[in-house]
């Protein structure tokens, strides 16, 4: 299977795609083994900051080391050149928070997968149009579940995955799939800024179970 299949396998798997950017490569590697310990095998690491892809060179060897079977995918990347650069790197997949069609022109060139942030029908169909088969709706918190089921009809052969203001509670999630997303984003609600601070990564471990458990006996019904 060839590495776009396999995500686009994995991610609706998983349920849940967790995303987050830390200043310090070393707290960036041990959420990663946090979030891995918590059952995760695709992640996002988001290009926040001036350190994202240091941070992200490290974080991929210790991944190459450690947890060959995690799929280390790249977010917030708004041109061409920074898909490059980080495929160059080792990027697995590309998000961005718009359609970027250099950013999909780079991945298309990798044989990677590209997951634009889309917010409107016409963004979606443009997105669709250019061969795109995995949307991020986002934000989320705008958006919410009704926008979901309110398209969900029009486009029957694409993945989506709402990011921003998914909450960890089991009602919040089970919207979402009732909805027909087949996975969704966390940043903040999972991967906190205070567990950061704290360096609590057994916690977000812990957290990252949870919400692995809620979102299989939300698929499983």
């Amino acid at each position: 299977m060839d590495k776009k299949a396999q995500i686009l396998k994995l991610v609706p798997e998983q349920g849940v795609l967790p995303l987050f950017f830390h200043k310090d490569a070393e707290v960036s590697v041990e959420v990663m083994r946090a979030l891995y310990k918590g059952g995760i095998r695709a992640l996002e690491y988001t290009n926040r900051g001036e350190a994202a892809f240091v941070n992200f060179k490290r974080m991929k060897e210790v991944r190459d080391s450690e947890m060959p079977d995690m799929m280390l995918g790249i977010g917030t990347i708004k041109n061409g050149q920074q898909a490059r650069e980080f495929i160059e790197a080792g990027a697995d997949y590309i998000i961005s928070p718009g359609f970027v069609k250099d950013a999909a022109d780079e991945a298309a060139k990798a044989g990677l997968l590209y997951v634009p942030g889309c917010m409107t029908p016409t963004e979606i169909i443009a997105a669709e149009q250019y061969g795109i088969q995995f949307i991020k709706l986002f934000p989320g918190n705008i958006l919410g579940p009704d926008f979901m089921a309110a398209i969900k009809e029009l486009f029957p052969n694409l993945i989506f995955m709402p990011t921003g203001g998914v909450d960890l509670d089991k009602e919040n999630i089970a919207g979402w799939f009732k909805a027909g997303v087949k996975a969704v984003g966390m940043g903040s609600k999972l991967i906190s800024k205070t567990l950061l601070e704290e360096k609590n990564y057994s916690k977000i471990a812990e957290l990252t179970k949870e919400v692995v458990g809620i979102i299989n006996s939300i698929k499983n019904k």
